[in-house]
Order: C-alpha cells, then sequence, then structure tokens
C-alpha cells in the first residue's frame, strides 16, 4: 500500500491519542472502551494467540526490511561459555576448556561483519539469541569491525537482557520460541553452530530438519568443535541404525577455526531443495 492510500484514512495511531484524552467518565474508563488494538489485557487472552503469533512474525520482519537486511549469518550455541579471561569463573572445568569457542565466535562475527561491511550491512549480517557466551561474542565481534549486528532474545523465567553488543535498533524480544526460530533462518546463508546445551540442541536439529526435508535451501552449516559435538551425539549411530540417511551426514561440516569455517562459506556453490521438483 502506498503512502498516498495509507493517507486517505485516519491512522490508528492517531485514534489512539485522541482516546488518552477523552473525558474521564464511568463509560470511558471501562475497560470495554479501550480500542481493542491498544488493549493490552485483550491481546493477551488466550483466543488472541493467532494473533499474537502474527503479530511477532510481522513486526520483526518489516523491522528487518525498513534496515535493508536481505541476509544473515547466524550464530547458534551456549549462554553459559565463558570469555577466556573469566574462564575460571566457569561453573564446571568443560565450560573452562570450552572458553576458546567464546574467541572463536568473535573472530568469525569479525570476518563476516567485513563481508558485510561491503554490502553496506544488508548481506551477511551477524544474527545471534542476543544474550551472553557465544551469543554475546557473535554480536562482540561484530561490534568490533563498526557493523550492526542481530539479537532475537526471547522472554525467559529469569531475567535476561540483551547484550550490550546488539546494535539496539535490531534488538528484538519474543514470546514464541517457534516463531524466533522462524526469524533465525528466513535470512540465513550460513548456520553456525558453537557448543552448547538444550537451546543450541533444539535450533540445531531443527534447521537440520528443514535442511534434510526440503523445506529450506541448504546453506554451510558447521559445527565448531568435532571433539564436542561427536562426544555429545552419536551421528554415525543414526546413520548406521538407517534412522537417519547416509548422506545426511553431510548436510554438516566439522570446523574447529573462523577462519576454516570463512573459508567454507566462501566456496559454498548453492545448491536447490531437497526433493525439489525438477525445472521449478
Amino acid at each position: 500500500m502506498t503512502d498516498d492510500r495509507r493517507s486517505s484514512l485516519r491512522d490508528a495511531g492517531s485514534d489512539m491519542d485522541a482516546a488518552r484524552h477523552v473525558p474521564q467518565t464511568p463509560q470511558s474508563t471501562s475497560p470495554s472502551y479501550r480500542l481493542a488494538f491498544a488493549d493490552e489485557d485483550f491481546l493477551a487472552k488466550d483466543e488472541l494467540r493467532p494473533v499474537r503469533l502474527q503479530l511477532e512474525l510481522l513486526k520483526y520482519e518489516m523491522l528487518m526490511d525498513e534496515h535493508r537486511i536481505d541476509s544473515t549469518v547466524v550464530l547458534f550455541g551456549g549462554a553459559r561459555i565463558p570469555a577466556p579471561s573469566e574462564k575460571d569463573t566457569a561453573r564446571t572445568q568443560t565450560l573452562a576448556e570450552l572458553s576458546h569457542f567464546y574467541d572463536e565466535a568473535r573472530s568469525f562475527a569479525q570476518l563476516m561483519t567485513r563481508k558485510a561491511l561491503a554490502t553496506g550491512n544488508r548481506e551477511w549480517v551477524v544474527a545471534t539469541g542476543g544474550g551472553p557466551g557465544v551469543m554475546e561474542a557473535g554480536n562482540r565481534g561484530a561490534s568490533d569491525e563498526g557493523g550492526v549486528s542481530i539479537g532475537l532474545n526471547i522472554v525467559l523465567p529469569f531475567e535476561q537482557a540483551p547484550n550490550t553488543y546488539v546494535t539496539p535498533d535490531l534488538a528484538f524480544n519474543f514470546h514464541y520460541f517457534a516463531i524466533r526460530k522462524m526469524h533465525f533462518l528466513m535470512r540465513a546463508r550460513a548456520v553456525c553452530v558453537f557448543p552448547g546445551g538444550f537451546g543450541t540442541l533444539d535450533e540445531l536439529f531443527e534447521a537440520l530438519t528443514l535442511i534434510q526435508t526440503g523445506r529450506m535451501t541448504p546453506v554451510p552449516f558447521l559445527l565448531f568443535g568435532r571433539a564436542f559435538w561427536e562426544k555429545i551425539i552419536n551421528w554415525q549411530a543414526l546413520a548406521d541404525a538407517g534412522t537417519i540417511s547416509a548422506e545426511d551426514l553431510d548436510l554438516f561440516r566439522f570446523v574447529e577455526t573462523a577462519e576454516e569455517a570463512v573459508d567454507i562459506i566462501d566456496a559454498w556453490t548453492p545448491k536447490g531443495r531437497r526433493g525439489q521438483i525438477p525445472g521449478r
């Protein structure tokens, strides 16, 4: 819809402002009198869940379009992995040993942000979950290079504010995990997964499933830290059991360093979706 067509009718914002200044009477202060789209209690009702899902999908899609971001490189990874300078405070010895992946995530984000800057921050923009640990490292690396980065945060039972390196205008907050994960992948040109816990595993397997089933175009899918991932998941056992196909093991690659990951991304040859009908 063009600006001219929008201006032919009174906009919703004007009515919201007008509603704040109506005379205070028993009728005008009743919850029933609130404008539906400005009534938080109404929008939070169970029956409005489909509307809230649509709003979460639409709001962040519109903001990404407004910032002219065409593609992203996604970094998944654990919130509990400390920076090497803080590894002495890690809750386990394993987390302390994994702290070097904080630096690898930061270095990788620096390298990818240099690519993004060459496109005017339209392609290859770093996107993380916006929290601490590996996510912080990714946003921090983009900030080091003077580029923008995205943080897709989510409301959790315990307080979690976005890390301070996320570009403020690209700091998003979600209620629905499903919509958040959709936004991670809608513009992804590469997916990089660092060691992490349940959340990281959830994101890893959903993305792999979408590629495996042809619902998402294959992209470079890189798992940092072969030793960690092969200890956590017996990939070959899945293939040997027949619960996945042997070729499914080719959907991802193990890497150890930022430079290795960038080399794979630079050499990537785009492929069509699995199961795509020829000629379509």
